[in-house]
């Protein structure tokens, strides 16, 4: 029996700030060069604040705690495709400069709020959406979250 239930697409962002800088991702999905916070897709067996450090350390060479959690944001890609993405905050904790960092990345690197702003590259709208709701105090406990 086939299951044409909808299912949207899981994903996971980390905001990760240091010295009024956040660390963004300059990749080329697709061939088109961007700007992102660290993220991707949950894995089956893994919880989104492991998927938000896993996809962090992946994107970055960056190991992170995870301190808050900022939301959980819905958006509808170009494709018709539904994202559920679940936002984060977190602190740099040790950074692997030498790993190797997933296909697609070109760098990793910390940009001030008004560098992000300037981008018209960014992956998508909320980059900055989820910059800004932090930046206004939109910051909640993560036990919150039952995982």
């Amino acid at each position: 029996m086939q299951n044409d239930r909808w299912r949207p697409n899981v994903t996971v962002a980390t905001l990760v700030e240091q010295d009024n800088k956040f660390l963004m991702v300059h990749e080329a999905p697709n061939g088109n060069e961007v700007y992102n916070q660290p993220a991707g897709h949950l894995d089956e067996n893994e919880s989104v604040i492991d998927a938000a450090q896993r996809e962090t350390l992946e994107e970055t060479g960056w190991e992170v705690e995870i301190t808050n959690y900022l939301g959980l944001y819905r958006h509808i890609a170009k494709n018709g495709i539904t994202y559920l993405r679940h936002g984060f905050l977190a602190k740099p904790i040790k950074h692997h400069s030498n790993m190797e960092l997933d296909n697609g990345i070109i760098e990793a690197v910390w940009m001030s709020y008004e560098d992000i702003i300037k981008q018209e590259n960014l992956r998508g709208p909320l980059v900055k959406r989820l910059i800004d709701d932090y930046r206004t105090g939109k910051i909640y406990t993560l036990d919150m979250l039952y995982d």
